[in-house]
C-alpha cells in the first residue's frame, strides 16, 4: 500500500525544454548543497551547461555531490569529469568496475534513476538524463520524456534516499574522507495541496515497490489506464493484470516505442503485442522521435512519473525512482500530453493488421523475446522475471 504524503506542489516537466531551464534555475539559486544522481552525464552542450552551473554553485560555497552510473556515462562524460573535480564538485561513480574477463551479474545492477535535490527544499525526479535532447542518432525531434519538480513534505523522503546511496557508494570506494556531517535539516512545510509518494527500487528493502504500485493501480482501475513506456517487456503477472483490466471493461492504452533504438528490446517487446491486442488493449507506437517516457495515468487521478521502465532491467536490477501523485489536475495534464503525443506522433496498431504482418517480422519478434529470456536466465533472473 502506497503511503501518500499531503501538502506538496508537484510540477510536470515535459522533455528537456521544460526540465533543463527549471533545473538550471534551481542550481543557480542553491545556497547550501546540491545532490545530483544520473545514469548519463554527457559532455555535450546540455552537460556543459549543467556542469558550469554546478561549478558556479561551488564557488558560492555550496557543497555539490554528483553520483554517476559507471556504465551509463562510460565514454560520454569526457572531460567534464575533470572540470567538475577541478571546480571542487565531489564526483563518484556507481559500480565503476566493469572490466575483467568474467561475467558477473551484479554488474547489471545500475543506478538508472535521475534525481536532483537542492537545499533540501526542491527536487527533480524523472526519466531525463543530463544529455542534450537532440543527441539522438539520425533523429531531429528531441526525446519525448518527463520529469517532475517536487516541493513540500515529500522532499524529506527524497533527501534520506540520496544521502543513503551517497554514503553507501562512498564507503564502498573508501571515500569516507569526502563525507561531511549531515547539516540540520529545516522542517519542510506544506506548500500545496497534492498528495504524493516517492517510491524507489533497490535490491534490499524495496525490490518491488514500484512494480506493486503499478499492479495495485491497474487492479483497482475502473475506467482507464494509460501507460507510456520506452522499454516495455513485462512479466506474466503484469501482462495478466493489464489483460484482466481490459476484459472487465477498463480502457487500457499503451504508448510504446515505434522507432528502433535497441534492437533486442524492440523486437522482444513486440512479441507480446498479439496477446495484448487480442484482449482489447490499445497499442500506439510513437514515431516522431525516440520515446523515453516512463509514466502512467489511471482513472484520471492516479499518476506516476519516474525512471522505471516496465522491463526486467528496471523491475529486477536497477536502482529506480518514481513519484506517484494522487491529484486530478496533475493527472489531467499528463493525460492530455500523452493523448496529444498519440494523436500527432503515434500510430495505433490493429489486431487484424498485426495478425497479418510479414512472417519475417514475427520471427524477429519471437527470436528477440527468446533471446531476452535466455539472457535473463543466464544472469540468474529468469524465475524472478516470470513472477513479475
Amino acid at each position: 500500500m502506497i503511503r501518500f504524503i499531503p501538502g506538496n506542489r508537484i510540477t510536470l516537466l515535459e522533455s528537456g525544454t521544460d526540465y533543463f531551464p527549471a533545473l538550471l534555475g534551481a542550481i543557480d539559486g542553491a545556497e547550501r548543497e546540491i545532490h545530483l544522481e544520473t545514469y548519463i552525464f554527457a559532455d555535450d552542450d546540455t552537460g556543459r551547461r549543467v556542469a558550469a552551473a554546478l561549478s558556479r554553485a561551488v564557488r558560492r560555497g555550496v557543497s555539490v555531490r554528483v553520483l554517476i552510473d559507471g556504465f551509463g556515462s562510460r565514454g560520454l562524460i569526457g572531460g567534464l569529469e575533470q572540470d567538475l573535480r577541478a571546480a571542487g564538485v565531489q564526483v563518484l561513480y556507481y559500480r565503476p568496475d566493469l572490466g575483467g574477463p568474467r561475467f558477473k551479474r551484479h554488474r547489471l545492477r545500475r543506478l538508472h534513476r535521475k534525481i536532483v535535490l537542492v537545499d533540501g527544499r526542491v527536487a527533480f525526479v524523472g526519466g531525463i538524463n543530463i544529455i542534450d535532447d537532440l543527441d539522438t542518432p539520425g533523429q531531429t525531434p528531441p526525446r519525448f520524456d518527463y520529469a517532475v519538480k517536487v516541493e513540500g513534505p515529500l522532499i524529506a523522503r527524497i533527501d534520506r534516499t540520496v544521502r543513503h546511496v551517497w554514503t553507501l557508494v562512498s564507503w564502498s570506494q573508501l571515500r569516507r574522507r569526502k563525507l561531511r556531517p549531515k547539516p540540520r535539516r529545516p522542517r519542510v512545510l506544506r506548500v500545496g495541496d497534492m498528495r504524493a509518494a516517492f517510491l524507489i527500487r533497490d535490491n534490499i528493502r524495496h525490490r518491488r515497490d514500484i512494480e506493486l504500485a503499478y499492479l495495485d493501480a491497474i487492479k483497482g482501475a475502473e475506467r482507464e489506464i494509460v501507460i507510456a513506456c520506452a522499454y516495455f517487456l513485462p512479466g506474466i503477472h503484469f501482462r495478466r493484470a493489464l489483460i484482466e483490466a481490459a476484459r472487465r471493461g477498463v480502457r487500457v492504452v499503451l504508448l510504446l516505442q515505434g522507432k528502433v533504438e535497441y534492437v533486442l528490446l524492440h523486437y522482444a517487446s513486440r512479441a507480446l503485442y498479439g496477446q495484448l491486442l487480442d484482449a482489447g488493449v490499445e497499442i500506439h507506437e510513437y514515431y516522431k522521435g525516440f520515446l523515453h517516457a516512463k509514466v502512467a495515468v489511471v482513472d484520471g487521478h492516479w499518476a506516476t512519473v519516474g525512471s522505471s521502465n516496465i522491463d526486467p532491467f528496471s523491475l529486477l536490477l536497477a536502482r529506480e525512482a518514481n513519484v506517484v501523485v494522487d491529484d486530478a489536475r496533475f493527472a489531467a495534464r499528463l493525460r492530455r500530453s500523452l493523448e496529444n503525443a498519440m494523436i500527432c506522433c503515434g500510430r495505433r496498431l490493429s489486431l487484424d493488421g498485426w495478425k497479418h504482418q510479414p512472417l519475417h517480422q514475427r520471427l524477429l519478434s519471437w527470436a528477440g523475446y527468446g533471446l531476452a529470456r535466455f539472457l535473463m536466465g543466464v544472469a540468474g533472473y529468469g524465475r524472478r522475471y516470470d513472477e513479475t
